[in-house]
């Protein structure tokens, strides 16, 4: 396993490195401006749009994607030190580049199974950029950690299918940009294997029985850089059977491809949400005086931030061998490591940041500086994309049959 950078991804660090300088860390302050004085809060403020243009003149888009027909063509192992880049300023830098979930795993989903239709008419407006999607799983009356739980129903009937179900928590759909959700429900349910009764369809925002309920809050914020996290309702929305993705009973699987690559990019992006609050944590610690000497001569002190480095350089090794086995054997053969950084990668972050916080005091719980929306997204990862503890399950399961 060789992880040092080879000339693209070098040549493509220096270039988000000074895009993240001169252009996305001085719009964090203009971003949240300009949205106070939208008549919307989750319309797009126009910094944002300003970024993407400059992001894309500069080749900085799409970086995620390793189909080279759709995106950048970086291996994994290439894209790895870029989305931790992102990461700092993780709710305006990957929108700026077109690299922000849900849109990308949804990108993926259909770059790999929708019909040329569909990819004329939704992925091509998404790799522009013109459009945002969400992905509408997670439910409200089940347990959505078992995706076999889902009940929303997706019923033939004659040429379309008919969608009844609620959902929650669907990321990026309260941004009226959000133009087409990818829905999975059952379309099979009495007789299909517990994991073909599942089924992706794609249904337009403005289909008749699409209820934009309300902005699910997360941790207080409604998080208007993300688009918001929606209830939804489907309401016997009806859309054309060739609005499926894949196959009939193939959602459980075109699940878990889209969720391999989601969660390597979130452990991505949290190292580099660890590495700002580092970084917070050492300017405050070296600016101010407690008891009579620098906080920086605290032991306590001392120890988060050594603590914290130590963290930080294990996890991207766990994170970088990740990418090489997804790169070299595929997303099954590193079935093993995809969970472990899932584990451990929100768990640890949210502990730094949070010493972090503790650090600046008051300064660490309000708006004036980024941690307490930093702490609020990696302690959501904690669940997003599979709680801690179905990975810990499925891994222990793993590691148990070696013994049997």
């Amino acid at each position: 396993m060789d992880f040092a950078f080879d000339a693209r991804t070098e040549e493509l660090r220096t270039k988000l490195l000074a895009f993240m300088d001169a252009y996305v860390h001085p719009a964090e302050a203009t971003a949240d401006e300009q949205r106070a004085l939208l008549a919307s809060p989750w319309d797009t403020p126009q910094v944002v749009a300003d970024l993407k243009a400059e992001a894309r003149r500069q080749g900085l888009w799409n970086l995620f994607l390793p189909d080279a027909e759709y995106g950048a063509g970086l291996t994994n192992l290439q894209y790895a030190p870029l989305a931790e880049i992102t990461g700092r300023s993780p709710h305006l830098a990957p929108t700026a580049l077109n690299c922000a979930a849900p849109d990308t795993g949804n990108m993926e989903v259909l770059a790999q199974f929708g019909s040329d239709e569909q990819k004329k008419q939704w992925l091509e407006p998404l790799l522009a950029g013109e459009i945002r999607s969400a992905f509408a799983m997670t439910e409200p009356e089940v347990a959505s950690s078992d995706a076999t739980n889902i009940e929303t129903r997706i019923e033939r009937d004659g040429d379309d299918y008919v969608i009844t179900g609620r959902k929650w928590y669907i990321s990026g759909a309260m941004n009226p940009d959000c133009k087409i959700f990818i829905v999975m429900g059952k379309t099979d349910p009495a007789n299909a294997d517990v994991r073909r009764q599942q089924s992706m369809v794609l249904v337009p925002r403005d289909t008749p029985g699409v209820e934009i309920r309300r902005a699910m809050q997360v941790y207080g914020y409604e998080d208007h850089s993300h688009g918001g996290h929606a209830e939804v309702v489907f309401h016997g929305a009806r859309v054309p059977v060739s609005n499926l993705v894949g196959e009939e009973g193939g959602g459980f699987a075109i699940a878990q491809a889209r969720l391999g690559p989601g969660r390597i990019h979130h452990c991505m992006r949290l190292i580099g949400m660890a590495e700002r609050a580092i970084e917070l944590m050492c300017r405050r610690a070296v600016s101010r005086t407690a008891f009579g000497k620098p906080i920086a001569q605290q032991g306590v002190v001392q120890e988060w931030i050594a603590d914290a480095r130590v963290a930080v350089e294990q996890l991207r090794l766990l994170v970088l061998k990740t990418a090489w086995l997804m790169d070299t054997v595929g997303n099954r053969g590193a079935h093993t490591e995809i969970q472990a950084i899932k584990i451990a990668t929100p768990r640890t972050v949210v502990g730094i940041i949070d010493d972090a916080v503790q650090l600046h005091g008051a300064g660490g719980v309000g708006q004036d500086f980024p941690l307490a929306e930093l702490w609020a997204a990696a302690r959501t990862l904690r669940l997003a994309d599979g709680p801690d503890e179905v990975h810990q399950r499925s891994l222990a399961r793993r590691e148990l049959k070696k013994y049997l």
